[in-house]
């Protein structure tokens, strides 16, 4: 059994309880609401883990759980007006050392005579749920034009490439909802985003999120959590709450959603890539899911 292993094991009998805090400044999205002062789910015995991947393994991350979304959905192209290409080789995604690896490397790359010169990954577990709560330690990548994510989406979207199909639905982007747990641009490495997008009872998209201050994202490990039921959205900090949303029958947050995970480069959060970016990686030391 490794160290990993046995903390975790342990870990829920250490956590009596949390602080719930509120980070705010002037560079938050839209329609930024107050936090509730309610604690949300804590890691304990009112909660089972229904899916995790601890990466205590080696190599290529483990298909029974991940699915590699690789194929460009806007004419061989990503949305946003990133830069990359996603891929499923070994060189963009890997397990090693007890952590999973996703780099962004620059180098020509090209797919159906579409060329970019930048490579990365993006893993879309296999699984979905609806409700509970995620837990994702991670470290971040450090250089500008980067554009990390920890992020869910409705399984029902009709997104090509993406794992489950027509399995649950077929609807667009935003009708689907998306939850973006953790998101951090590429100019500002001091803050992270959380933030959701959605599609009205009317048909009108709508969004709000909020930011939070976060130091050495890049040499720490930090946990990104979402804590999600038939009322409300939190999204927190190492178990501090800097967002809420209610959950409510004009918002579409009661279908099944499944994870992503991905750097993507440059476009509308990562920004400027400099001259002499090479390669960056974000790295995760566990995914956890619980009801």
């Amino acid at each position: 059994m490794t160290i990993k292993s046995i903390l975790f094991k342990i870990f829920p009998l250490l956590i009596n309880f949390l602080v719930i805090t509120c980070d705010s400044n002037d560079e938050e999205p839209s329609n930024q609401i107050e936090v509730s002062t309610e604690t949300p789910y804590l890691i304990g015995e009112d909660l089972t883990l229904i899916w995790n991947d601890e990466f205590d393994y080696e190599g290529s991350p483990d298909t029974v759980k991940w699915h590699h979304q690789t194929i460009a959905p806007n004419n061989g192209s990503w949305w946003n007006g990133e830069l990359q290409h996603y891929t499923d080789r070994i060189e963009n995604s890997y397990v090693n050392n007890g952590t999973l690896k996703i780099k962004a490397k620059k180098e020509q790359y090209e797919v159906d005579n579409s060329s970019k010169s930048y490579t990365s990954a993006r893993l879309n577990s296999k699984f979905s749920f609806r409700y509970g709560r995620i837990d994702v330690r991670a470290k971040l990548p450090k250089g500008a034009g980067t554009w990390p994510a920890i992020w869910t989406l409705g399984a029902n979207i009709n997104e090509i490439g993406n794992y489950f199909g027509d399995q649950f639905g077929n609807v667009g982007w935003p009708a689907c909802g998306e939850i973006d747990i953790m998101e951090q641009n590429g100019w500002n490495k001091n803050n992270i985003i959380g933030h959701l997008h959605w599609e009205d009872n009317s048909g009108q998209y709508k969004n709000q999120g909020g930011t939070k201050s976060i130091e050495n994202s890049h040499d720490e490990f930090h946990i990104y959590s979402l804590v999600w039921d038939s009322s409300k959205i939190s999204i927190l900090l190492d178990d501090e709450t800097f967002f809420t949303m209610s959950n409510t029958s004009n918002n579409p947050y009661d279908n099944d959603h499944y994870l992503l995970l991905n750097i993507a480069v440059g476009g509308n959060l990562g920004g400027d890539v400099p001259t002499n970016f090479s390669e960056e990686i974000m790295e995760i030391d566990y995914v956890r899911i619980y009801q």
